[in-house]
């Protein structure tokens, strides 16, 4: 398995994908322009199968492991979105699946990891949950998708640039979260074989704000003790993810967990998207009118819809 990822790579996801993934919808709201002084193109990959855009990558992923005669067993470590898209697509490719999830997890996403079908491991850490992913491995003779640091992953998440810019002409900026880098990577390689003076920035939370560090400093800085409602955006850069990203990216954007609920607030009540902490990171430098946007034509990813309002907002209010 090759460690670059080329845009025929890319389009090759977007083939296999074709009539299984959804083509996610792009919404735009007056309201929204009008407080951000930008024109708004808001990428709903909460409509995707699975409510999240980790569906795309984990379906190619695992369907290259059968199309290839690498077993019928995949594995990989998730507390949530994507566990559910790899335990969907497994499913959908007659694979069994196993899925290490460490806490602490989203119990809504775990529940949905398990409705799909996945074998559930519930591990105490992230740490330990590495040794389970080892030991199952080797015991289920399976292979691993790793969530984000996985070529094949990385361009199933580029066909989201591919729908977005054939949805929306003339694009000054795209934003997106970054946890481990995967959907970035994809959205950076498509976007600038297709326009390279497409600036894109990534979105990540103060409290778990190792991306940028790893970006300065050419080298993974690990993210020891998150401290984030951004469950999603919890990991550190990949080997394969950082230097993508070190040669297309434009800036990082760090979002306070303040904003990160006031842009939730605001998708809920005003844009009537629920959108999950991870996805208001990206919303947010438009909410403050970060001077590099007014003005301009930018496209959001939304990544992700699955989260229970309800008993999220009352914990924030307890905690």
């Amino acid at each position: 398995m090759g460690v670059e990822v080329f845009f025929d790579d890319i389009l090759r996801a977007r083939e296999t994908l074709h009539n299984v993934s959804h083509i996610t919808p792009v919404k735009t709201n007056a309201e929204l322009d009008a407080l951000t002084s930008a024109s708004v193109f808001l990428k709903c990959e909460t409509a995707q199968r699975t409510g999240s855009f980790k569906f795309r990558g984990a379906y190619y992923a695992a369907s290259q492991v059968a199309a290839q005669g690498l077993g019928r067993t995949v594995a990989t470590i998730s507390s949530g979105n994507h566990g559910q898209g790899l335990a969907l697509a497994a499913s959908l490719l007659n694979l069994s699946a196993y899925v290490i999830v460490p806490k602490p997890y989203v119990p809504k996403k775990h529940r949905a990891i398990v409705q799909h079908g996945a074998h559930v491991i519930v591990i105490e850490d992230r740490a330990a949950a590495e040794e389970a992913l080892h030991e199952t491995l080797a015991h289920e003779h399976a292979r691993q998708i790793h969530a984000f640091n996985d070529p094949q992953v990385i361009a199933g998440q580029g066909t989201i640039m591919l729908e977005l810019l054939q949805q929306v002409s003339d694009l000054d900026v795209v934003l997106g979260p970054v946890g481990g880098g995967g959907l970035l990577s994809g959205l950076c390689i498509a976007a600038h074989h297709l326009n390279p003076r497409l600036l894109l920035y990534a979105c990540e939370p103060l409290g778990a704000a190792d991306a940028i560090e790893s970006l300065r400093q050419n080298k993974i800085v690990p993210m020891t003790t998150p401290c984030t409602v951004a469950d999603g955006l919890r990991t550190s850069l990949g080997t394969r993810t950082l230097p993508i990203l070190r040669r297309h990216l434009t800036d990082v954007f760090l979002v306070s967990e303040e904003e990160i609920l006031t842009a939730m607030r605001f998708s809920q009540e005003a844009l009537k998207l629920e959108i999950e902490p991870s996805s208001a990171v990206a919303l947010a430098p438009l909410l403050r009118r970060e001077p590099a946007l007014v003005g301009r034509r930018v496209g959001v990813i939304l990544t992700g819809g699955n989260v229970d309002l309800d008993s999220f907002w009352q914990s924030v209010t307890r905690a």
